[in-house]
C-alpha cells in the first residue's frame, strides 16, 4: 500500500531546521509532496538559496520518510521562500518566545551570563567558548561575542558561515546545538573595527533585538576586557545579566580584575563570582603564574570563588582548530573543571527576567 500524504507529513514533523530549531512542518517549509507508488519526492522551501545545511535536511528526510514501511525510495528537492512566506515565518518565530523582554528577542526567562575580565591575556574568550559548550549540554544555549574589537569566538568554535537574514531577522549559525553570534561573521578576515561608543551600542542592541535566539536557557556573553563602552552598553541593555569575572593567579591580573567586578555592579549586573584561570599546569601541578589571585579577588569584591581552571596547552590547540576541548576531550582535567564550573553557575540562584533601563549613574562626579 502506498504511503499517504498525511503519513509523510507526520514523518516530516521530525525533520528539524538546524538553525531555526523547529520542524519544517511547523514552519510551513514543506512546499510539495509527490507520491507515485512507493516512491516519494519532497520539496522543502529554504529561507535562502544555497543554504549550507542542505545535507542535514537530506539526512533527516532519509531517516524519517525513507524508513517508512510503505516507502521504497525518497528524494528531496529544494525551493526558496517568497518574501511573503519569509514575513510569515518571521512572525511565527518571534511568536515562539512566550515571555519576551521589552525590545529584546530574548525570552525573559533566559539566563544571561557575562564573562568579564579586567585585562586581556587571562584566557577569558577560550573559557567563554568552552563554558558555552558545557552549558549547551545542560540545555539550549547561545553565545554572543561582544568582544567587538577582539572577536574570536567564531574561530574557537569553528564556525565560518555567515548568519542568514530572513525579513530583517538574523538567524545565528549553530554548532552542536549552540547558537553563535559575533560581529566577526559580517566582516572580511582581519578587517579592523573602528567604531565609537554609539555604533558599538547599536550593534549590540541589534544582536539582542534582531537575532532569533529562540527559547534559550542560557546566553553566555564574551565581554571585552576592561570597563569601556561595551560593558556600559550591555549594562544598559541587560541590567539583570549576571557577571563572572576571570583572573589568573598573578596578582597584577587580580588587581585589574577588581575594576571589572566594580563595573559589573555599577551597571546593575549581579556578580555571581570569580574564576581563577590557568591556576596550575595539568599533570605537574606547577604554578606557572603565581598563586592566590583568585582568592584575593574573591575576598576583595566579596564574591565566591567559583572554580580554578588548570592550564592545559591542548585547550589553545583545540581552539585554533575550532573545537572546544570540553567536546573533543570531555575526560580531560581541564574539561571536567569547566563542566563543573558550568554546573556550579547553573545551581546558583539567578536574577529573574531581562529588561531595559534608559540610563545609569555610572560615575559619580
Amino acid at each position: 500500500m502506498a504511503a499517504t500524504r498525511e503519513e509523510i507529513l507526520h514523518a516530516l514533523e521530525d525533520v528539524i531546521d538546524p538553525e531555526l530549531g523547529r520542524s519544517v512542518v511547523e514552519l510551513d517549509m514543506v512546499r510539495d509532496i509527490s507520491i507515485e507508488d512507493a516512491r516519494v519526492e519532497v520539496t522543502i522551501a529554504l529561507t535562502v538559496p544555497g543554504c549550507p545545511l542542505r545535507a542535514s535536511f537530506e539526512e533527516q528526510v532519509a531517516q524519517t520518510v525513507g524508513t517508512l514501511p510503505s516507502v521504497q525510495s525518497v528524494s528531496l528537492s529544494f525551493d526558496v521562500m517568497t518574501p511573503e512566506e519569509k514575513t510569515v515565518l518571521t512572525a511565527k518565530l518571534r511568536g515562539t518566545v512566550t515571555e519576551r523582554a521589552e525590545g529584546l528577542s530574548l525570552d525573559a526567562r533566559t539566563r544571561v551570563i557575562a564573562i568579564a575580565s579586567g585585562k586581556g591575556g587571562v584566557g577569558k574568550s577560550s573559557l567563554a567558548a568552552n563554558l558555552a559548550a558545557a552549558f549547551s549540554q545542560l540545555g539550549p544555549t547561545g553565545v554572543l561575542d561582544a568582544d567587538v574589537y577582539g572577536f574570536s569566538i567564531p574561530t574557537m568554535l569553528g564556525i565560518h558561515q555567515r548568519p542568514i537574514v530572513v525579513d530583517k531577522m538574523i538567524v545565528p549559525p549553530v554548532r552542536d546545538g549552540l547558537k553563535v553570534m559575533s560581529i566577526g561573521f559580517f566582516l572580511d578576515e582581519n578587517t579592523p573595527i573602528m567604531w565609537r561608543g554609539p555604533m558599538l551600542h547599536r550593534a549590540l542592541e541589534q544582536f539582542l533585538s534582531d537575532v532569533h535566539w529562540g527559547d534559550l536557557d542560557t546566553l553566555v556573553i564574551d565581554m571585552p576586557p576592561g570597563t569601556g563602552d561595551v560593558a556600559i552598553s550591555l549594562g544598559q541593555l541587560l541590567p539583570r545579566a549576571e557577571a563572572v569575572v576571570v583572573t589568573t593567579p598573578h596578582r597584577a591580573a587580580q588587581q585589574v580584575a577588581v575594576r571589572a567586578a566594580q563595573m559589573a555592579r555599577k551597571t546593575n549586573m549581579r556578580l555571581i563570582g570569580v574564576v581563577e584561570n590557568m591556576s596550575r599546569m595539568v599533570g605537574s601541578g606547577e604554578e606557572l603564574f603565581g598563586s592566590g589571585g583568585g582568592d584575593a579577588l574573591a575576598l576583595e569584591v566579596d564574591a565566591p570563588l567559583l572554580g580554578r581552571i588548570p592550564f592545559d596547552p591542548r585547550l589553545a590547540a583545540y581552539a585554533d582548530e575550532g573545537e572546544p576541548i570540553v567536546l573533543a576531550e570531555p575526560d580531560a582535567e581541564v574539561s571536567r573543571a569547566i563542566v563543573s564550573l558550568a554546573q556550579t553557575i547553573s545551581e546558583t540562584t539567578r536574577e529573574q527576567g531581562v529588561g531595559i533601563v534608559k540610563s545609569l549613574p555610572l560615575v559619580s562626579a
